[in-house]
């Protein structure tokens, strides 16, 4: 029984289809199933009927990923006897907003929905992250399914209930937790993604070596191309992301304490995405490879990482054609002081205090508390001045 009051199927009770992978994330009551493989979103009808039994669903997705997916997701759930009807907002960043929010708050309420139906997010990060708040709150809170349709998302933001949109002062910044009730990842559907899209979703597969998988991370050195590649080489990455991010959202679900080491990279990158408009100037993954990298030089910097170790990050994220330096960030940046009011806006900060994800090497992350605002004012103004010099 959910908080809804509707009864829906254990996750451990659920059947997948065939060759897909099923990666558990285990939160007592709240616990559910990640289901990664080519073809799950042609089945994500009878997979949702026998999760939620008797929803009806809201469909939120994008323009762009409704002209590919939408038919395929509709035609699923009317074959499984699920009522459904689309919500379609405008692509990209500047949809997590509170203006979209409100459209598709009212919409949801206009449709009749309950709290017993399902608000399903068919698209990206920013699908998912604004259909997540909308669940989480529309009637003190709905069934929320996630099918995630970019790399970025299947591995990062469609995993552990973080909801939410941005404001003027930064990224993520109103939002609750509230944690899907089945996650749908259809390795198919990254064939449709742009190779700049799919390379920036990678920086965050990468992640998740360079905080506690070193082993992962030489992985993905020899294998990254066949991971572009798809096939057996994109869904083993993608699980062993998903695994990864389970394991910890299961260990610390409210970001209390070693949940934080996701934001390897994010407190740097998310400061960038603020600067340039959380548009197509600077997408999320790109902004987190080179937040990413800024992390491991500042390591060094204070003494806690090899040079050798940030370098192989850096040439790595080059090497599959991902920003590294601030100076191939299209257009004007602010200065170090600018940058460092973007960070203190952050929801990293706490009591005025800054906190980082630094590492001793790779898959050596670790949370740093008080870290001093003038050495990183020094650090990014020393990285200014040097993109400035090439």
């Amino acid at each position: 029984m959910t908080a809804s009051g509707t009864p829906v199927t254990s996750a451990s009770d659920m059947a997948e289809p065939a060759d897909t992978v099923r990666v558990p994330v285990a939160l007592g009551e709240r616990s559910y199933d990640i289901l990664i493989g080519r073809g799950v979103l042609g089945e994500a009808g009878a997979l949702i009927a026998r999760r939620i039994p008797g929803c009806r669903a809201a469909i939120v997705t994008d323009s762009t990923v409704g002209r590919h997916h939408l038919e395929t997701l509709e035609s699923s759930l009317a074959e499984a006897g699920i009522d459904c009807s689309a919500i379609v907002v405008s692509p990209g960043e500047g949809s997590k907003n509170f203006a979209t929010f409100e459209q598709v708050v009212d919409a949801v309420i206009a449709g009749r929905f309950e709290r017993g139906d399902a608000i399903v997010a068919l698209g990206g990060g920013v699908v998912g992250d604004l259909a997540g708040f909308v669940a989480g709150v529309v009637r003190r809170g709905m069934h929320f399914v996630q099918i995630p349709t970019s790399l970025l998302a299947q591995v990062d933001s469609s995993v552990g209930g973080k909801t939410g949109i941005n404001v003027s002062h930064g990224k993520n910044l109103v939002g609750v937790f509230h944690q899907p009730d089945l996650v749908l990842a259809d390795t198919g559907v990254l064939d449709t993604l742009s190779e700049r899209h799919f390379r920036a979703g990678y920086a965050e597969v990468v992640k998740y070596g360079l905080i506690n998988d070193a082993d992962f991370f030489v992985w993905l050195e020899e294998n990254w191309r066949d991971v572009f590649a798809g096939g057996p080489a994109r869904t083993h990455a993608i699980a062993t992301s998903c695994r990864s991010k389970a394991a910890i959202v299961a260990r610390d679900e409210r970001e209390s304490g070693e949940r934080a080491l996701l934001n390897l990279g994010h407190t740097f990158g998310h400061a960038l995405e603020a600067a340039t408009g959380y548009g197509d100037r600077l997408v999320h993954g790109e902004a987190i490879s080179i937040g990413m990298v800024l992390a491991h030089d500042f390591s060094v910097r204070m003494n806690l990482a090899s040079k050798d170790d940030a370098d192989r990050v850096r040439a790595h994220f080059a090497g599959v054609g991902l920003p590294t330096t601030l100076a191939e960030i299209p257009g004007d940046l602010p200065d170090a002081d600018g940058l460092m009011t973007l960070i203190s806006q952050d929801k990293k900060v706490s009591r005025g205090s800054l906190t980082f994800i630094l590492t001793h090497g790779i898959g050596k992350a670790f949370i740093a508390k008080d870290v001093v605002p003038d050495a990183v004012r020094d650090f990014l103004a020393e990285a200014k001045a040097a993109g400035a010099r090439t």
